[in-house]
């Protein structure tokens, strides 16, 4: 889903309430209503916007009453710095996804996924294992995010005036992957090849980087 029409669904309070009260149980417009002490008209309206989201889902009871409930798990993540602003929405990774193979910077203990366990002590063992692994990776988010600001603000303080300094340090990173040809270092950052020409000389002016003239075409290594 697109992180910024996610965005402005969740910032109606009353829809917000209404996630937070379907995320313990399914409910009927009336509960609904009742719970936001809001008219039922209100409620269905809101229902509809989040059903059309594809974030809640709805059943219908022997009853003939429609309960409502959250179709699936979804990740919203909003980063506000002096350097960006972002947001960004995913789904849970499957079962199948190659932590080893995908998180190259990232060491956890992965079960092998053989076989699924009827013991309901060892099912909340691992729950409980989960749990703590959300909370050190929301500190190690938190952590990386700090560093990123940190080098940014280096970065800034190096190039000795305002500059897009997310982009001079992607145009950096990309100089320890490439051969250090504008043209290759454009294809890696996703950049008009003069661009980071421009970007690179910049850089060699403040003695960030330095260029080789012994080539026949310009050449850049980090210093």
């Amino acid at each position: 889903m697109d992180s910024a029409v996610l965005l402005d669904l969740l910032g109606n309070e009353n829809r917000r309430r209404i996630l937070r009260l379907l995320a313990t149980k399914p409910c009927y417009v009336t509960e609904i209503s009742e719970y936001l002490d809001v008219s039922p008209k209100a409620v269905i309206d809101h229902l509809r916007k989040l059903e059309e989201a594809g974030l809640i889902e709805s059943t219908t009871d022997d009853q003939r009453r429609k309960y409502f409930r959250i179709a699936r798990s979804l990740r919203l993540e909003v980063s506000v710095s002096p350097y960006g602003f972002g947001a960004k929405s995913a789904y849970p990774a499957k079962n199948s996804f190659d932590m080893a193979a995908r998180c190259q910077h990232l060491s956890i203990e992965v079960p092998d996924g053989s076989g699924s366990s009827s013991d309901l002590a060892d099912l909340a063992d691992e729950f409980g294992r989960l749990q703590n692994l959300d909370r050190e990776l929301s500190l190690a988010q938190r952590w990386v995010q700090g560093r990123v600001e940190d080098t940014l603000a280096e970065i800034d303080e190096r190039l000795g005036t305002e500059s897009d300094s997310r982009f001079f340090a992607a145009v950096l990173a990309a100089l320890v992957e490439t051969d250090g040809t504008p043209a290759a270092v454009a294809d890696e950052v996703g950049a008009r090849e003069e661009t980071v020409a421009d970007a690179l000389r910049r850089l060699a002016d403040v003695g960030v980087v330095a260029r080789d003239g012994s080539a026949d075409v310009d050449r850049y290594r980090i210093r």
